[in-house]
């Protein structure tokens, strides 16, 4: 499991790398699984290929994916965190799995590791970076033709809301937008992917979007309740909102939650398949 030969700073994100959002990231992608898998085998991703997971975070997906490779195939994590490439590593060693390497590299800054693979997955990556167009550039160059391209990302985040239309939730999400735009990232990125995928010469094969109506029966549910918990707490830290707002922002969902009719719409996500021509 190499690393790349010269590491990069380990910047914080604008929402961590600290446990409990190692932890949250985990409960997310267990919640996305299912669809990450199917858009992984519809885009073709088999036995012996190389997948870059890319922005791959503490490499929950990473290890998905050198399951589906296999032994005689990689799955190559390419993340700028040295926390969660430090995760990334226990977790496959834990696993057995020696077909996974790392890569530290900030996808912004720097040029990618000299690979020629056969598929690169990206979930909730090009929202948060300042170059997301060049870093499309960098992804098609280090595929082979033919190779795959997946992505979940937002394109209009702000669906994200409960049916009482709670005016604490909507001012929880405007505040996120605001401390994402603030730190250079795009909420709603996908709506320039499509144009530089083409331009990148890619040929996009499908696109699904992905809005979801859940309760707090639902599995998925946690997924948001958890982000609005910890979320809350790191933009209080930043500054972005008061304690006394956090403080409300938390009580009003958990009271909301309570209620027996209570709904929650999901931040509405597209997903891309395109494959390099």
């Amino acid at each position: 499991m190499p690393n790349a030969p010269r590491p990069t700073p380990d910047v914080d994100y604008v929402f961590g790398t600290h446990d409990e959002e190692i932890e949250r990231l985990g409960l997310q992608h267990r919640v996305w699984r299912p669809r990450a898998s199917d858009a992984w085998r519809r885009a073709g991703f088999s036995v012996g290929q190389t997948i870059l997971d890319v922005g791959s975070g503490p490499g929950y997906a990473t290890l998905d994916l050198a399951e589906i490779v296999g032994a005689s195939g990689r799955a190559i994590a390419l993340e700028r965190s040295s926390k969660f490439i430090a995760a990334i590593e226990e977790a496959a060693r834990v696993r057995k799995l020696p077909n996974i390497s790392t890569y530290q590299v900030d996808l912004d800054t720097d040029p990618l590791p000299d690979l020629y693979a056969d598929g690169a997955w990206v979930r909730w990556v090009f929202a948060f970076l300042t170059k997301p167009q060049e870093v499309v550039d960098k992804i098609a160059r280090t595929l082979k033709p033919g190779g795959a391209i997946v992505t979940h990302e937002y394109f209009h985040y702000e669906t994200f809301r409960t049916l009482d239309r709670s005016a604490s939730h909507n001012e929880f999400v405007q505040a996120v937008v605001s401390a994402w735009r603030g730190d250079g990232g795009e909420p709603d990125i996908s709506l320039d992917l499509l144009g530089w995928m083409e331009e990148a010469g890619f040929t996009i094969e499908s696109t699904r979007t992905i809005v979801d109506v859940i309760s707090p029966r639902d599995y998925a549910w946690h997924w948001p309740k958890s982000f609005i918990d910890i979320g809350v707490r790191r933009l209080v830290s930043l500054g972005t909102l008061t304690e006394e707002r956090g403080n409300a922002i938390r009580e009003n969902f958990a009271a909301y939650e309570s209620e027996p009719h209570a709904r929650m719409v999901t931040p509405a996500v597209l997903e891309i398949i395109a494959r390099k021509q």
